[in-house]
């Protein structure tokens, strides 16, 4: 505990020391200008004095002329003359203007029937109008008047430097002064006339200067434009050169500099004083630094954890904020150097300089804390405003993706604000209240009217989907038109009938399924318990030989049946899953149909079916997998033997058209087909309703299953009894 309070004591202690060296380096450079002088008559301080008490003799001597000497000096150019004639535009334009001035007062008159007064303004109206015609006749009219307005310029500045004398610090004129114009020999000095320039210079004085001068109107380098600002004071001075030579001291007995310079001499020495120790001690904190390592001090504290769960844009902010005021805290301190306050027996100046040590403490703690998260990018992530600019990000891109909704509701807004803001208007200037009932009447009610009615079918909206959640699917939504709310009715609307669409599939899945369930049992169920029944019967003793060998082959038949429905079971399921894999090639689907009814033609001829083929003479080919498209023809030959009417026609065909290969088998139905014949592409559907038939029900299932994964199509049609079969493919060109 006791090396932990030293080393914080010995970090205080490099804090102040650092403190008060930043001081002193600020206080060099912010007044080292003033104190890096020979003395107090090097300074600016005294310069602007010493300027000003010129200047002072300048006006009120070397320069003094009379108010009548001024008024000799009076001139009019040319150009002043032409400035004052077309001041106000041509002659013409000129006396226009005048007439239009007076016309209204000469109306109002004659229309008062006061003829004394229409007599006066029609005096004065041609008054003016003489004036300026002879403002265009005679020069001499325009220079006498442009004279008298510069007399009364003259009169206005010898009052002001009248002023400028009358209140000039009494104290400068403590100033003693000898100088000779050098071309007319004339002497200008303060002095009484038995004392020279010698004179001068053999006195005790605090402040002697030779001095030398020469300029245009003996002007001693002061603008008196600067002075009398609001007049051309050099216009007004005949135009002689003087060169001013002599001397100008200051008495050092009684002298009111004297406190002055005592004081400077006193704050430079301090200046001096103070820089040397506060670069000296700046080193010492660099050395003393290097051993203490306070930085590593601060880092190490426990106190950084919490700093950190601060966002790392917020600890920057409040970092520049303290560096704002430890660099203000600074420089204060550094006045309090210069104006000697600075004492630690001070109180005010003992304060100050704690406040900065603190202020300066705090910025460098979070300095050295901050400076190891500067580049960790995923804090900026996490920055304060990071996420702030983002969540309105969302708030704006969610406000805004429908665009016409957004900027609806924005202008609907505006409109009520401004609304608003009107009445407000009306409030205190009642005269309004006109204009702002008709912006009411025409656009804050119309806004209004179109608000309630969005926020009603809003609100229907809303009724309608609590309808929907509790099964209530009657009415359609209206909606008209492309705005928001009218989509979104008819996206209702649409899955209202999606719903019920996905009711009637559920219902009819659930149909079929129980369907498919007993038609799987009774096709397995039926070879299956004769299979049973007769290997039963073949237990038996009795029975002769020739009925042996007859349930013998009843067994093996059934057995061949029950493969061939587990079979088709197996594979309907591999093509439903995805599993089944095709090796497509190109294939010529007429010579592919050919070799698939040659497989039936002892069938064909045992039957009473007449077959007809019709095919193109040239190849038609498809890009398919042969075997299992094969299996298509094979299914669809076979169930046209087993459901088609006797002695009837069953015709197949093969074309191309429009890049597509078409198949088609048609034949007249045996069994009444009903109105559900979409449902013959079901498992274990068959048109023999009975059942009765040898067909496992899943050839047509597994047709059109194939034809899928070939990316063609299978559609059935039923006219009646006729059933019809059609295949697309894309074509190979």
């Amino acid at each position: 505990m006791d090396t932990k309070w030293k080393n914080r004591s010995k970090w205080v202690i490099w804090i102040m020391l650092l403190t008060f060296g930043l001081s002193g380096i600020i206080s060099i450079l912010e007044n080292g200008h003033w104190y890096f002088k020979k003395d107090y008559f090097h300074t600016e301080e005294f310069n602007s004095e010493f300027e000003g008490f010129i200047n002072y003799i300048n006006t009120s001597e070397i320069n003094y002329l009379s108010k009548d000497e001024l008024k000799n000096n009076i001139k009019v150019s040319k150009e002043e003359i032409e400035e004052h004639r077309m001041r106000y535009g041509s002659l013409s334009e000129q006396i226009a203007d005048i007439k239009s001035q007076y016309e209204y007062q000469i109306d109002e008159a004659k229309a008062a029937k006061n003829d004394d007064v229409v007599k006066l303004y029609e005096e004065k109206r041609d008054a003016k109008v003489k004036d300026i015609m002879e403002n265009f006749k005679s020069d001499e009219h325009i220079k006498a008047k442009i004279v008298k307005e510069k007399e009364k310029e003259v009169e206005s500045l010898v009052k002001e430097r009248q002023s400028y004398i009358s209140d000039y610090d009494p104290n400068l004129l403590g100033f003693n002064y000898y100088l000779v114009d050098m071309n007319s020999k004339e002497v200008y000095t303060n002095l009484s006339s038995a004392e020279g320039p010698e004179d001068l210079k053999d006195k005790t004085n605090l402040f002697t200067r030779e001095y030398s001068s020469s300029s245009e109107n003996g002007n001693l380098g002061i603008n008196e434009i600067d002075i009398f600002s609001n007049y051309s004071y050099n216009e007004y001075f005949t135009e002689t050169s003087k060169t001013l030579q002599g001397i100008i001291t200051l008495p050092e007995q009684g002298s009111w500099l004297q406190k002055q310079v005592d004081d400077f001499e006193k704050r430079q020495t301090v200046f001096y004083i103070i820089s040397i120790c506060s670069i000296v001690i700046l080193f010492i904190v660099f050395l003393w630094g290097r051993r203490l390592h306070p930085l590593q001090m601060i880092s190490s504290s426990d106190k950084v954890k919490i700093y950190r769960r601060v966002p790392i844009d917020i600890r920057l902010g409040f970092l520049l904020v303290s560096l704002f005021f430890a660099i203000m805290a600074i420089v204060m301190n550094a006045q309090n150097y210069d104006n000697l306050v600075f004492s630690f027996m001070y109180s005010d100046g003992l304060f100050e300089f704690l406040i900065t040590v603190l202020v300066v403490s705090i910025t460098l703690i979070q300095t050295t804390w901050i400076y190891s998260d500067v580049r960790n990018r995923q804090l900026y992530r996490d920055a304060f405003i990071s996420k702030s600019a983002q969540w309105f990000y969302r708030l704006v891109s969610d406000a805004f993706y429908n665009r016409s909704v957004g900027i609806q509701i924005m202008l609907l807004l505006i409109v009520i604000f401004l609304s608003g803001f009107g009445a407000a208007v009306v409030f205190f200037h009642p005269m309004a209240f006109v204009v702002y009932f008709i912006l009411f009447l025409f656009f804050t009610v119309p806004v209004l009217i179109y608000l309630f009615k969005r926020i009603g079918y809003f609100n229907r909206i809303i009724q309608h989907t609590n309808e929907l959640a509790a099964g209530q699917m009657e009415q359609d939504l209206p909606h008209k038109g492309k705005s928001a709310l009218a989509m979104l009715a008819g996206n209702l609307n649409v899955l209202k009938h999606g719903v019920k669409t996905s009711k009637r599939a559920e219902a009819k899945s659930e149909r079929l399924k129980t369907e498919l369930i007993t038609n799987v049992s009774h096709d397995l169920r039926t070879p299956l318990t004769s299979i049973i029944t007769y290997t039963e019967l073949l237990k038996s003793q009795e029975i002769t030989k020739e009925d042996q060998n007859a349930y013998l082959e009843i067994i093996d038949r059934k057995s061949k049946r029950l493969k061939v429905l587990i079979d088709d079971l197996f594979e309907v399921s591999k093509m439903a899953s995805g599993n089944l894999e095709l090796i497509k090639d190109k294939v010529d689907i007429v010579q592919l149909l050919q070799q698939a009814m040659a497989e039936y033609n002892e069938t064909i001829k045992e039957s009473s079916l007449s077959f007809r083929l019709a095919t193109p003479n040239v190849p038609v080919l498809a890009h398919v997998d042969g075997q299992k498209m094969w299996r298509v023809f094979d299914n669809l030959i076979g169930n046209a033997l087993k459901y088609s009417m006797e002695n009837t026609r069953v015709y197949v065909s093969v074309t191309e058209e429009n890049r597509k290969v078409i198949v088609s088998f048609k034949n007249v139905s045996k069994y009444e087909l009903g109105g559900n014949f979409e449902e013959l592409f079901e498992r274990f559907k068959r048109g023999d309703t009975s059942r009765h038939t040898d067909g496992s029900g899943l050839g047509l299932a597994i047709a059109k299953s194939i034809v899928d994964l070939h990316e063609g199509t299978m559609d059935i049609d039923v006219d009646g009894d006729l059933f019809k079969a059609t295949i697309e493919l894309e074509a190979v060109i």
